[in-house]
């Protein structure tokens, strides 16, 4: 049995009181109210959660106890009103509504779950969501027949396979059968290779690893020439997190489960992207004064005061490193709404290239 000790805080808003105001294009902001000299204010901000690219990290959070929270519900919420005004201007100006279709092969209740949320979010921004629900023994010629199906429905804008399949189908021949052009996950060899290439452009990135790029790009803080470290080297986020990192022109390094001293790499990055599926794995102690941590883990752990008999945690104890960090994302409400809004994006992007609407 595997114990895994108590170090998440209910929430990061408890540090400092959160206010809201209205910027110069009338946009909502939240602010973190702090106790010194006030910071010019972007969208989002750090003191206000910005941090500028020329102000060294550790600077920012000398006198700080704890760090400030990368809000990712609430940046997805912007994005999802942006695409929710844009899906509507197509609409009425070409009569086109963006399609997104996913498919579900077998029973796994977190796969049902995801699905089931990405359909609400494609309700909720007005795009047209078709699903495909099939039996966990199902042949992998019936899910290649449904995916040829939705690449030639002119309605459909993207197609996602849910992941993980069942051991049965072969997740390469799946994923490659999906036409580039509808690949909004960003998981076909050559969107990915694409990825990797200087001088070349995917047509989709991986939602995940976009979202955290995304969030790191809101809220002001700088990428370029600072050392980066993944951990975790899956096809889904580490691989493409790294990539896109690299194409910031960060100093990557990729930790993984051969990584000797991974604590000592990990302590020499300004950034660090936690995608390893365990839960609390990053110390206090692993982490720099002043770096910014985005946490894509969720992983549930037992807790007995929870309804459900369980929480949700991050990869990154998140107490002890709200303590060392400059600005952390929160498990839950820090990556997992931006993957969503990414794959709305990306959607929307693909109906609008489609029609060559601009």
């Amino acid at each position: 049995m595997v114990v895994i000790s108590e170090c998440s805080a209910p929430t990061a808003s408890r540090c400092f009181p959160v206010s809201l105001r209205k910027d110069a294009a009338g946009v909502l902001v939240r602010r973190l109210s702090l106790p010194r000299r006030s910071w010019s204010s972007k969208v989002p901000s750090f003191r206000t959660l910005a941090v500028r690219a020329s102000t060294p990290l550790s600077a920012a959070v000398a006198s700080e106890a704890c760090a400030k929270v990368i809000d990712g519900k609430y940046v997805s919420k912007l994005i999802r009103d942006k695409i929710s005004a844009e899906v509507s201007r197509m609409k009425e100006a070409i009569g086109v509504v963006p399609g997104l279709a996913v498919i579900l092969v077998g029973d796994r209740k977190d796969s049902a779950t995801y699905v089931r949320n990405k359909k609400k979010a494609c309700e909720s921004v007005g795009i047209n969501s078709f699903e495909v629900q099939l039996p966990a023994d199902s042949r992998e010629e019936e899910v290649l027949k449904f995916i040829s199906g939705f690449d030639d429905d002119p309605s459909v804008h993207g197609i996602l396979v849910q992941l993980p399949l069942p051991s049965h189908v072969n997740e390469q021949s799946i994923l490659n059968a999906v036409s580039i052009e509808k690949d909004v996950d960003g998981f076909h060899p050559l969107n990915v290779g694409r990825l990797a290439m200087r001088g070349r452009e995917p047509l989709f990135v991986p939602c995940t690893p976009k979202g955290c790029i995304e969030l790191l790009h809101r809220y002001g803080i700088g990428i370029k020439g600072k050392r980066a470290v993944v951990i975790g080297r899956s096809n889904i986020v580490g691989m493409p997190a790294a990539l896109l990192l690299q194409r910031e022109d960060a100093t990557i390094s990729i930790v993984h489960s051969r990584t000797q001293n991974p604590e000592e790499i990990t302590r020499e990055a300004d950034i660090i992207i936690a995608a390893v599926g365990q839960a609390n794995m990053v110390r206090g102690s692993w982490i720099k004064p002043g770096a910014v941590i985005i946490d894509v883990g969720i992983n549930p752990v037992e807790d007995s005061k929870s309804s459900r008999g369980y929480k949700l945690v991050g990869d990154v104890c998140y107490e002890e490193a709200c303590k060392v960090a400059s600005a952390i994302t929160p498990v839950p409400g820090g990556v997992g709404p931006m993957t969503i809004a990414m794959l709305l994006s990306n959607t929307l992007t693909s109906a609008k290239r489609a029609h060559n609407f601009q």
